[in-house]
């Protein structure tokens, strides 16, 4: 458990480096067989014959780490922190547009002005919130790329780029099982891409705005079945100001208590929570 931090970020950053592979991800997902003397040339990414462009991105990100010291010799300690350190100015961007963030967030969102709140919870909580669920419904994800790359890439068992196509193929699994078929079949007719044998045939480059835009519509729809009881409260409640003859008292103010109530009374948060969680495809 000690190794787990190291091994989420592991886990984001060879998914940045598998976004700069051509072509659908095609890593092997079990471990490697090879012993250890037989590392000396990596062994190929795909199960059958790799194309060059393929060939070409995958021994890249060695290459160009390589000629960065110079003579060929491997980069020195603080040299590879410099790297790790700049990658991590794009991790953001990843835990927004590749995991099950985009969606939790924006239901957080959605509920707080549901209930009519402002402020509370504050941003930080619900960024919170959403980020540690994010990472409880990544956590099937985590421990693959855990069990399959960071694990035998520390060992020495296997060569950064079959690490990166490990991590790259599970995160692509994820997405394309939350991502509908619709939204996949528009950006694939805008990119004029031939129709895929499988979900694995899937460039990047067409399934991640694909399971944004799913995303997105995935949350607007949940955000609209909370709603629908918060409305009912405030629909009555303004109808008997009016009744009253109390048009100067704001209807909000009036409904936020009954509302808070309802919501405590039919344990909303764990509802929520449990709802979310259990949305994604598994």
């Amino acid at each position: 458990m000690a190794d787990m931090p190291r091994a989420i970020w592991f886990a984001l950053l060879l998914g940045l480096a598998g976004l700069t592979a051509a072509g659908p991800v095609r890593a092997q997902v079990g471990p490697a067989q090879a012993p250890a003397s037989a590392q000396a040339t990596p062994p190929a990414l795909g199960t059958g014959p790799v194309a060059p462009a393929a060939a070409e991105a995958s021994g890249a990100l060695t290459k160009a780490l390589d000629e960065v010291s110079g003579e060929g010799r491997p980069l020195s300690l603080s040299l590879q922190i410099l790297v790790l350190m700049s990658l991590l100015t794009v991790l953001p961007s990843l835990v927004l547009m590749m995991t099950s963030f985009t969606r939790i967030i924006i239901v957080l969102s959605l509920l707080r002005q549901a209930l009519g709140l402002a402020q509370t919870p504050p941003n930080q909580v619900l960024v919170g919130l959403a980020l540690f669920l994010s990472m409880f419904v990544m956590r099937p994800a985590i421990d693959q790329i855990t069990a399959t790359a960071y694990t035998p890439y520390g060992q020495g068992q296997i060569s950064i780029e079959e690490a990166v196509g490990r991590s790259a193929k599970v995160l692509h699994g994820f997405m394309a099982k939350q991502t509908r078929q619709n939204d996949l079949a528009l950006f694939q007719g805008l990119a004029k891409a031939p129709a895929f044998a499988s979900t694995a045939d899937i460039p990047f480059s067409i399934l991640l705005p694909a399971f944004v835009t799913s995303e997105l519509k995935t949350a607007f729809q949940i955000g609209f079945m909370i709603f629908l009881p918060f409305l009912i409260i405030d629909l009555v409640v303004a109808s008997t100001l009016m009744a009253l003859g109390m048009m100067m008292l704001s209807p909000t103010i009036v409904s936020m208590p009954f509302k808070l109530l309802l919501f405590v009374l039919v344990d909303g948060w764990a509802l929520t929570m449990g709802s979310l969680a259990g949305s994604f495809a598994t």
